[in-house]
């Protein structure tokens, strides 16, 4: 089989699956029993709510529509309209008068920014004794898309069968061996640390971008859905969010990202240095507490590790050898591919280009350097563009404008935060090089230091590339925002693993017993082991031994402590499980407050003053001043380290 054929299956196959889930798969609003009254259509039926809290409920219409709950009227009118309305979990009956066309949206409580579609699953034609299958799901259209994406990937395998052969079988064992540690590693305690800040928003735009992508709905309209953010990322969401009304799927996609790119790391310290300083690198990467937590969460990180590693490992291997006249001009349309699919995950993965084009300089031989930076601006750049435009159809009509738009919401800073003792909106240029320093286990910065002080004095391509991939991502520094501490640089933190692999080879190639290399790698492993357990499950919260620790760093306000979210899932089970039905509860100090998935009760009686309440929940409580009256005394508190995320106090009711 050639490789046009393999790709002509493939496409077979993907059309194949868009027709059986076109015939199997129905609007949800088809699921509702339809009638006419007086010239209007009638959608009745049962909603299923799964939990207690705030709803908002909404539609989009062509023409003037009413939404009924139980009977009432909660929405009128035409366009996109929403409500946000506090309901007790159960099944309520819905009615829907229309003249045109309409289309359910909503957020569950804990779930906040640009609405979702309502799945088929969660609705039913019965008014009395309604059932459902899996609500809140949409499973059909989640085994369609991992069936369309498994076809995708055998055949990008069967094209890149001679690049696969050519690893030898004592790599590929360690890329296995990294991989799937650092996959473990990740999914355990996978929702320990709770939703974190932007989990939601993600997740519902990819939910509904898939929804769009499996029901060939490219109108631009569609596509709006969180869109200052590109697609890449929401799309890997949306297909976990297929499968779970929670985030455990589109987390287990992030967890199997970074371990990829841990895993990548191994070929291109092969190639770079050796075999042994690859492995150690990935299992480095492996246990580091930031790349750990931006494992368990749905957001932007995981994917642009693995893309930064891929990238690197393509640009690095560029230049192999190959019978193939074409191989620049082809290994460069693969790297602008994902050049492209980089960028439109997250805008400073453009980054990347630069960081490509050097390591192709640095690897070129010197009478192909011309021809590569010819091949390489002619090919790369415009690839990157027609890939970006080609997998996000928003840009279909009018792509400047709506880029334009894109920018004009990301390039404002969120607000204030703590660093070096004050609150700032604008750092220094040093901030991402002081965060990665601070965030770093000190383990792993001596020994990179190591590395670093014989770069400076020995001058081979491998420590220069290992340079650039480590400086490069700080470019962000000059651009309007500076701020969450290591999550736009986290393509250096993966570096830095290499470096400290690196640094520590060096030291045992120096050493005066052969086996130097394997105990102080087992030391530094089971260094790393040590870090891991004493911060679970509060990974984002990491602070390196050199700022004193987590502890330290809140105490002094010197960086952002419990800043995301992490660690209310804690004081929110203590207040569930203890809080008496109805209780009063101030949750005026808990931000991000969507994140506060109380009992339904407390939400019908939450109170709006400190002195109406007996519970008092609080968060960041070392930067946020909260108005706890001197009679509420505390009763729980979440810790990362010593340093205090999320505290609860109670005040006795006969006090008051």
């Amino acid at each position: 089989m050639n490789n046009r054929r393999a790709i002509g299956l493939c496409l077979a196959f993907v059309a194949l699956v868009l027709m059986l889930r076109a015939l199997v798969v129905h609007a949800p609003h088809e699921v509702l029993t339809r009638s006419e009254v007086a010239g209007q259509q009638h959608f009745t039926g049962s909603w299923h709510f799964p939990r207690g809290g705030p709803y908002v409920l909404g539609y989009e219409a062509d023409t003037n529509t009413k939404l009924f709950i139980d009977e009432r009227l909660v929405l009128q009118g035409k366009g996109e309209q929403k409500k946000r309305i506090v309901y007790q979990p159960g099944n309520y009956k819905v009615r829907v008068e229309t003249q045109g066309a309409f289309r359910l949206l909503w957020h569950p409580p804990g779930r906040r920014g640009p609405l979702e579609y309502v799945p088929s699953s969660s609705l039913s034609p019965k008014l009395a004794s309604p059932s459902f299958s899996y609500p809140g799901t949409s499973i059909f259209d989640g085994l369609c898309i991992v069936a369309i994406l498994l076809s995708v990937f055998l055949c990008i395998a069967y094209l890149a069968r001679t690049v696969i052969r050519s690893c030898d079988r004592r790599t590929w064992q360690a890329i296995a061996v990294v991989f799937v540690a650092s996959l473990a590693i990740r999914l355990i305690g996978l929702g320990e640390q709770g939703q974190t800040w932007d989990e939601d928003v993600n997740w519902s735009a990819g939910r509904n971008y898939i929804t769009n992508l499996l029901s060939l709905d490219f109108s631009e309209g569609a596509w709006r859905w969180n869109y200052q953010h590109p697609p890449v990322m929401k799309y890997l969401a949306g297909i976990g969010a297929q499968f779970s009304d929670g985030y455990g799927p589109s987390r287990a996609i992030s967890a199997a990202l970074v371990a990829v790119a841990c895993g990548l790391l191994v070929p291109i310290g092969q190639r770079l240095f050796r075999l042994r300083v690859g492995v150690l690198a990935g299992v480095l990467a492996g246990l580091s507490p930031h790349l750990i937590a931006h494992g368990q969460v749905v957001g932007h990180e995981a994917v642009t590790v693995f893309f930064w590693a891929l990238a690197t490992w393509l640009a690095l291997r560029a230049h192999d050898q190959s019978d193939d006249p074409y191989k620049l001009h082809k290994r460069f349309a693969v790297i602008g591919i994902v050049l492209g699919l980089a960028i439109f995950s997250r805008y400073i993965n453009g980054l990347l280009a630069p960081l490509i084009g050097l390591i192709l300089l640095v690897e070129s031989p010197p009478e192909d350097r011309r021809r590569t930076v010819a091949l390489g601006l002619a090919i790369i750049p415009i690839v990157a563009a027609l890939t970006c435009i080609a997998i996000w159809p928003r840009l279909w009509s009018e792509p400047i404008v709506h880029l334009q738009e894109s920018w004009a919401k990301l390039k404002k800073p969120h607000g204030a935060e703590p660093y070096l003792g004050t609150m700032t909106e604008s750092p220094s240029r040093s901030y991402f090089f002081v965060y990665l320093w601070a965030t770093a286990p000190l383990g792993l910065l001596v020994f990179a230091k190591l590395w670093l002080l014989r770069a400076a004095f020995v001058r081979e391509r491998a420590s220069l590339v290992l340079a650039m991939w480590l400086l490069v991502p700080m470019i962000v520094t000059f651009s309007p925002v500076r701020q969450d501490g290591v999550r736009y640089i986290m393509p250096s933190v993966l570096a830095l693993s290499l470096a400290a692999a690196a640094g520590l080879d060096f030291v045992a190639r120096k050493g005066w017993h052969r086996h130097l290399f394997v105990g102080l790698a087992s030391a530094l492993g089971v260094y790393m082991c040590v870090v891991c357990l004493r911060i679970r499950p509060f990974y984002l919260d990491y602070y390196g031994e050199q700022v004193g620790g987590p502890a330290s760093v809140a105490k002094h306000r010197r960086f952002e402590i419990a800043w995301w979210g992490e660690g209310m899932n804690k004081a929110l089970q203590y207040v569930n499980r203890e809080a008496a039905p109805n209780a009063r509860v101030y949750k005026r100090c808990f931000e991000p407050g969507h994140l506060a998935w109380m009992r339904g009760d407390l939400w019908a009686t939450e109170a709006r003053r400190p002195q109406d309440a007996e519970w008092f929940l609080v968060y960041q409580p070392t930067v946020r001043a909260c108005p706890v009256p001197t009679d509420a005394t505390l009763v729980f508190e979440a810790s990362a380290q010593g340093a205090p995320l999320a505290r609860v106090y109670r005040r006795n009711p006969l006090a008051k």
